[in-house]
């Protein structure tokens, strides 16, 4: 038992970053992820859309233990708008551009689904919040942050944990839920 979760536990995530964060907290995941579409429904709030993608990605576990299942979205919400990962530099600079000198919300969706659970129903669901505020960005700044290659697999073009942390001036909430997986809450669901 670590800090009450029994191990083993199922991430249905190919995130490293999630992975990482879980072996931090004393537990070693299986990782079996299932595919899901994760595109946005019309007119869905982005706190909404990470809760639906986190229990449908549980559910989409084709994990043959008999171990809860861990599942995660995270998206970058700015002005109630759904920011995804950037398909390339110009995206990434217009992300960037727009995250720059403001604060916007980080929100995750974690799902945990019982060993046995098959339907929606049997999925508990936790979104947790966080506001990041970034520092002006001049332009040479932002040209050096998407030559690191950092933008392109991460909501709203950044990740708090690697050079990212540069852009950030204040995180007020959860560092783990920016990163992508809120520890605490996640720990909390799986102890049930």
């Amino acid at each position: 038992m670590i800090r009450g979760v029994s191990t083993p536990v199922v991430l249905a995530s190919g995130s490293p970053r999630r992975l990482d964060l879980l072996r931090s907290a004393g537990l070693d995941p299986v990782v079996c992820s299932g595919e899901v579409d994760e595109t946005p429904r019309a007119g869905e709030e982005p706190r909404a859309y990470v809760a639906r993608l986190a229990e449908l990605k549980a559910l989409a576990s084709t994990s043959s233990h008999s171990a809860p299942v861990v599942a995660a979205d995270t998206t970058v919400d700015c002005d109630g708008r759904i920011l995804g990962k950037p398909r390339d530099a110009t995206a990434a600079a217009e992300l960037l551009r727009e995250l720059s000198g403001r604060s916007h919300l980080v929100h995750t969706g974690v799902a945990v689904r019982s060993a046995t659970a098959a339907q929606p129903g049997d999925v508990r669901v936790r979104v947790v919040t966080t506001t990041v505020t970034f520092a002006d960005l001049d332009e040479p700044t932002i040209d050096w942050y998407i030559s690191t290659g950092e933008p392109f697999d991460k909501a709203g073009g950044y990740g708090i944990q690697g050079a990212g942390a540069c852009l950030v001036e204040r995180v007020e909430g959860s560092v783990t839920n920016v990163i992508g997986l809120p520890l605490v809450e996640t720990l909390e669901l799986l102890r049930g």
